[in-house]
């Protein structure tokens, strides 16, 4: 029979794909459907029986009897002449049944189908792949390093799909080698084409929240719950913890003895420096352990504008701020508030960005990397300091002074 060594081949795509009997055959049905309407106009008379097992297919097209010279429609109707050339004891009106075979379909149809059945056998492969990695939005995942591009590493998993970690999606101080197993989370997941392309992000604050749940057992029992997690990747994160039981220290349980449990999540983000603190509804109180390790002396807060002044003490000032300003942002951020940091006694004291007009911006932005946010904080700093501790020109340094100098003389 002709139609074996199609079906053959179709068993192939049926093995290496593992696709179930139930589907192999919707599509194969619809693509010989597809066939039948390019060649006859359309598939409505017509009946596809299948058997993969056997190898096995037949195509029957459905007919009714009609008067020589009254056959309108070649595809639906057949002239009694013909008819009785099938059987000889057909009559007008009958349905008559013949069966068709695929060489009837010629060679380029055959070709076409093929063709077509390997696209709809892709096609079925990646909306399955999709919707996999659809459902795993969010967690992690661990793929193997195939190769290494300027702005992406290609991973590849043990099922050869093809993940992309993004450079952006990176920590900065990411490294990686053909053949290295790397974990992230899979951030998104599209369909591109019919194609699907999946994201993965070591980057996003999730992959943090889940490292926690992952290498914390408490986290992964829910006896604590991770509130919130912020973080500048590579360099520092903050995490917000909380717990129902009293009886369970939440930020202890994280962290572990001399930071045992909490090491091996540092490790695998580049040594990102990490700042575990208790939740709290309180908002000052929540506001002060976000800032830590500075101590602070007093919070103002506006709820109105989501605003909070924060005094310190002068020495604290900068541990507030943390390097880079990393310390306050990040606190700003799981706070949900604009954090401004003033020095005790410096009520009368004014910020550097009321400056701005006379001050370049990037200028301001130097001073804030050393904890100097305010006129009296730059006039009260040793000067070889300032040159020592800022990438600032001396001229540039005198030049600040002398125009905060203006502004208090007045």
């Amino acid at each position: 029979m002709e139609n074996l060594a199609l079906i053959d081949s179709f068993s192939e795509f049926k093995d290496d794909k593992l696709i179930d009997r139930v589907t192999l055959m919707a599509i194969l049905e619809d693509v010989f459907r597809n066939a039948l309407k390019k060649k006859y106009g359309s598939d409505d008379n017509f009946d596809i029986i299948i058997n993969p097992d056997k190898g096995d297919l037949e195509i029957w097209r459905n007919r009714i009897v009609v008067a020589d010279g009254e056959v309108e429609d070649p595809n639906e109707e057949i002239s009694i002449s013909a008819a009785r050339k099938i059987e000889p004891d057909f009559e007008i009106g009958e349905d008559v049944s013949e069966e068709v075979k695929l060489i009837d379909l010629g060679r380029r149809s055959i070709l076409a189908l093929r063709q077509n059945l390997i696209s709809k056998i892709h096609e079925h492969d990646n909306t399955n792949i999709y919707k996999h990695f659809k459902e795993l939005e969010g967690e992690i995942y661990t793929a193997e390093v195939h190769h290494i591009r300027h702005r992406a590493v290609i991973l590849l998993d043990d099922d050869g799909n093809e993940i992309i970690l993004p450079k952006e999606k990176q920590i900065p101080s990411d490294f990686f080698r053909k053949g290295d197993n790397v974990r992230g989370i899979i951030e998104s997941v599209e369909l591109k084409g019919n194609k699907p392309t999946i994201i993965l992000s070591r980057a996003n604050p999730v992959f943090l929240e889940k490292l926690f749940e992952q290498e914390i057992p408490e986290v992964f029992d829910g006896l604590i719950t991770v509130k919130k997690v912020v973080r500048i990747p590579g360099e520092k994160a903050k995490v917000a913890v909380d717990s129902y039981d009293d009886r369970i220290d939440p930020v202890g349980a994280c962290v572990g003895m001399k930071g045992s449990r909490i090491h091996g999540i540092v490790r695998e983000l580049g040594n990102e420096n990490i700042d575990v603190i208790n939740y709290t509804t309180n908002l000052q109180l929540y506001i002060t352990r976000a800032l830590s390790p500075a101590k602070v002396t007093s919070i103002k807060i506006n709820e109105e504008t989501k605003r909070a002044e924060v005094i310190l003490r002068p020495e604290e000032v900068s541990k507030a701020i943390g390097r880079g300003g990393h310390n306050i942002r990040l606190a700003g951020q799981l706070t949900g508030y604009e954090i401004d940091v003033l020095r005790e006694g410096a009520e009368e004291d004014v910020e550097l960005s009321e400056f701005s007009d006379e001050i370049e911006s990037w200028i301001i932005q130097e001073f804030h990397k050393i904890g100097l946010d305010t006129a009296k904080s730059v006039l009260e700093y040793d000067f070889k300091d300032l040159v020592s501790r800022t990438d600032l020109e001396e001229e540039t340094i005198q030049e600040v002074i002398n125009i905060l100098k203006e502004e208090f003389e007045e």
